[in-house]
């Protein structure tokens, strides 16, 4: 069969800028990278001044502080500080990134400012530093992203390669944070890109590439939190399917709980500014009961995977944890979410662990950590990446997916939307996170046009047009106009009555072809998508568009229409609605749509 037709047909569409802003993808990996390791630093700077009182930068945990009940205090400082910057520096320091970081794609045009490049980390580790329980990821995040976007400020670009800019430094700051390149990839399509194509997802993951080579220079190679488990048995499903639905409740409970305290401050009497402050007093107290629950925690996440703390230490844990993160997120301070999470499933999972069947103990905080991880998130995927990513543990693969699949399901059917989307929600914006192949991205002009069409001569005058092709038989709207085959314009009622009045010094004897040889027209090729020339319509406010063959020899092909481009969504909704059956699965139920096979012989 000849194809000769259908050789502009292609998987993808054709990107000539994708090198030169991949090229600026690695610089912003390496960018992140830095940004990662100075951020982690000034956590460890705080942290060691807060509650130890001395300039380090080495890693020391808060849980080991000897100070009593005046460790009630440093929280509550932190918040302070963090309050008076985010007042009189910049509010979108405000949040835990990654919602922010969205905004600033759908409804900002990816631009962000340098203040949040520079306030950001600086703010995270004052809050993180100071006992806040949270993770570095957020704040890296959109840090990151404020690098790639002030980069992508400097170039001149469109905003959807500042999106991709802005996504790649985004991700590769998630990946020198925690050595998860491919996860952090997932976390850019499921949860930032909100499209799928190379423009966009090949200069990503070059800059988690980057980062992810990077990193070893810093922090050295291997996993986070290297675990190994046996092999789960065909109990473990059972065991799954119940850790998921717990999973999901827990995330669906914290996001619910996240949004309702952020109301209550909402209606305190005081500044804003003065929230991170009352939200650190509850911290600081929920530091003095459990230690363990302040900070980033990562060394209390490696110890709940390991099962190295005892039932009543993880249950603590989970229960401080879990009301310190919820209040000093919604006071609206600083912080990450993701390593919060992370440790919340885990201690979950320690707790399931002695009650479910199949699988090892130590199984169950890493399926726990992840089921929570993607149904807070709405991003299963990366979820069950991310904790393959951190652990290195290939025997998980198939619990992970089964347990973070069920929690996804559970919260998409409980929750409207996750914790990111709730919170832009309530700035005004409403997102809608699935996405699908357009209809008129998967058809071509050529599929749909009309090709049999009437034409005008373009020797014919003005006076001729209007009295044969607008009369009272007028047939059509508007006609291309065609010298030999070839397009000279398009003709309408309107342009050709003022065109016989005298307008633009033409009158009634003036011939069509030599008047819209003075104006350009907008024509769609034969070759083009129904998205190109949707776009082109309605850029130029048009109804219809000549078709033809290429812009060398403009040999009319045919025309175009919008009516015509709503046909390709015919094929969509009957996928969608139209129910069919093709065969009886019961004998002598239904209605029969095949001839009866006749037996023979």
């Amino acid at each position: 069969m000849d194809t000769h037709f259908d050789s502009h047909k292609r998987d993808f569409s054709v990107n000539a800028r994708l090198p030169g802003i991949s090229a600026l993808a690695a610089v912003i990996g390496m960018l992140s990278t830095i940004a990662a390791v100075v951020l982690l630093g000034l956590i460890h700077l705080f942290t060691n001044l807060f509650f130890f009182g001395k300039f380090s930068f080495a890693d020391h945990s808060p849980a080991l502080n000897t100070l009593g009940p005046w460790v009630i205090v440093i929280p509550a400082a932190g918040g302070l500080i963090v309050g008076l910057i985010a007042r009189f520096g910049s509010d979108k320091i405000r949040g835990h990134g990654i919602p922010e970081a969205i905004e600033a794609i759908l409804f900002g045009k990816s631009r962000m400012s340098p203040k949040v490049a520079v306030l950001k980390p600086l703010s995270s580790g004052i809050v993180i530093g100071s006992g806040g329980p949270f993770g570095a990821e957020g704040p890296i995040i959109m840090t990151g992203g404020a690098l790639g976007s002030l980069l992508a400020q400097f170039v001149k670009l469109t905003s959807a390669e500042r999106k991709t800019l802005l996504v790649a430094g985004a991700a590769a700051g998630m990946t020198a944070v925690f050595g998860t390149p491919v996860a952090a990839v997932l976390l850019a399509v499921e949860l930032l890109l909100f499209e799928w194509r190379p423009r966009s997802f090949v200069p990503v993951a070059f800059a988690c590439a980057v980062a992810g080579f990077a990193r070893a220079i810093f922090f050295g190679a291997g996993p986070l939190f290297p675990l190994q488990t046996g092999t789960p048995g065909a109990a473990a499903l059972v065991s799954c399917l119940i850790a998921g639905l717990l999973c999901g409740a827990l995330a669906s409970g914290l996001s619910a709980a996240l949004y309702r305290v952020e109301d209550w401050f909402g209606m305190l009497p005081v500044h804003w500014m003065w929230w991170p402050t009352l939200g650190g007093i509850v911290v600081g107290i929920g530091g003095f009961i459990e230690p363990r629950a302040l900070g980033v925690g990562y060394d209390v996440i490696g110890d709940l995977l390991h099962q190295n703390l005892p039932l009543q230490i993880a249950i603590a844990i989970l229960v401080v944890k879990a009301i310190i993160w919820v209040i000093a997120l919604g006071s609206g301070t600083s912080g990450g979410v993701l390593a919060p999470l992370l440790m919340l499933g885990a201690g979950l999972g320690v707790v399931l662990s002695h009650v479910v069947p199949g699988g090892e103990p130590t199984l169950w905080p890493l399926v726990c950590m992840a089921a929570t991880l993607g149904a807070t998130l709405g991003a299963p995927l990366t979820a069950i990446v991310f904790a393959f990513g951190l652990t290195h543990d290939s025997n998980a693969l198939l619990p992970l997916l089964a347990a973070t699949l069920v929690a996804h399901a559970f919260a998409t059917v409980v929750m409207r939307r996750s914790i990111m989307t709730e919170k832009i929600a309530r700035r005004g914006y409403h997102i809608y996170r699935e996405y699908g192949v357009d209809p008129l991205e998967r058809h071509y002009v050529d599929e749909v046009m009309t090709r049999s069409v009437q034409t005008i001569d373009a020797d014919t005058t003005v006076r001729e047009a209007l009295l044969s092709f607008f009369g009272p038989m007028q047939t059509h709207r508007a006609y291309p106009v065609v010298r030999d085959g070839a397009l000279a314009g398009i003709a309408d009622r309107d342009t050709l009555t003022a065109w016989q009045n005298g307008e633009r010094g033409f009158g009634p004897d003036t011939r069509i072809g030599e008047a819209l040889a003075t104006q350009s027209t907008p024509v769609a090729l034969i070759n083009e998508s129904c998205r190109t020339v949707a776009t082109r319509l309605a850029v130029h406010g048009l109804e219809r568009l000549p078709v033809v063959d290429d812009r060398e020899s403009m040999r009319l092909a045919g025309i175009v229409s919008r009516s015509d481009l709503v046909k390709t969504s015919l094929a969509h909704f009957d996928e969608e609605h139209k129910k069919e059956r093709f065969r009886r699965l019961v004998p002598g139920s239904g209605k029969r749509h095949f001839p009866p096979v006749r037996k023979t012989g």
